[in-house]
């Protein structure tokens, strides 16, 4: 994978998916980290595009936050 294909923005978001995986203990990046990553960022535009959607970002975070909590941590 060539990181350097993708967008800054989607870029950044690779880096904090690490950052939120490593800080967790988890082994791999997976989807959700990066999901994670995306509602986090402040100059992103999924958060206004999800919103449209009708997509409430509160409970979304909450349950995103809930399956990062039950993913097994490397010790």
């Amino acid at each position: 994978m060539n990181i350097d294909k993708f967008t800054s923005s989607f870029q950044q978001a690779l880096q904090a998916s690490h950052s939120v995986a490593v800080e967790r203990q988890h082994q791999f990046i997976e989807p959700i980290h990066i999901l994670s990553a995306l509602l986090d960022q402040s100059n992103s535009s999924i958060v206004p595009l999800l919103r449209l959607a009708g997509v409430k970002i509160d409970q979304l975070a909450g349950l995103v936050a809930q399956q990062l909590d039950k993913m097994p941590q490397v010790q």
